[in-house]
């Protein structure tokens, strides 16, 4: 996916998003005030996600890295009014290209994580529960090669993301949701049968979705 094609796609979701939040009219009949323990406790919490996705540095030296796509489910349960534990994957890709020292078109990345995670939730302000959360999980990493490139092949790499967003209550059971999160992803890549250590994908995801109680 190019650019263009994600800043439509982000700034559809953003109107989305918006328009959902105006068309409540903030009609909900909670006091605008703060309550201790944002947890929904003995409840189960499903979210799905989508947004886009900047690497903290370039991926390798002499390359440059397109902005990426990202889409994120997460399954969550309420241990008490301030802890959830839970499971998290998300899906990254992103497309890589070579800049020194011929400029030429890689290919691109896929990352899929699998991240058990815990979330913390101090508090709630009438309907926006704000929160940050902590997981250790995998990187699963491939690799699409452009045509005469070669067989490049990122290692799987341990992965450590941490986040902080918030969820606006629409209803008891229903919210929006905006995420940033940090997730490392450092480890080495084989490109045409020769180990390398200069690959780091790490990256700041910043996702826009819903969650649901059950």
């Amino acid at each position: 996916m190019r650019p263009r094609d994600q800043r439509s796609i982000i700034t559809s979701l953003s109107v989305a998003l918006l328009a959902t939040i105006l068309s409540a009219g903030f009609a909900q009949a909670e006091d605008w005030k703060w309550e201790s323990g944002g947890a929904p406790q003995g409840k189960w919490m499903a979210g799905m996600r989508a947004g886009f996705s900047v690497v903290t540095q370039s991926v390798r030296a002499n390359s440059s890295t397109d902005v990426g796509s990202a889409l994120n489910f997460q399954w969550m349960y309420g241990i008490n009014k301030y802890f959830m534990l839970g499971l998290m994957t998300e899906w990254e890709r992103r497309a890589i290209d070579q800049v020194r020292p011929t400029k030429m078109d890689l290919g691109h990345q896929d990352t899929v994580s699998v991240i058990p995670t815990v979330e913390v939730r101090p508090g709630r302000f009438g309907p926006v529960a704000p929160y940050a959360s902590m997981g250790f999980g995998v990187n699963v990493n491939s690799f699409g090669e452009s045509r005469g490139v070669g067989t490049i092949s990122p290692s799987n790499t341990f992965a450590w993301r941490l986040a902080w967003g918030a969820d606006y209550f629409l209803t008891r059971n229903f919210a929006l949701n905006t995420e940033m999160a940090y997730k490392r992803n450092d480890g080495h890549v084989t490109i045409n049968g020769v180990q390398s250590n200069d690959w780091n994908a790490s990256s700041f995801n910043f996702l826009f979705g819903i969650r649901a109680l059950f």
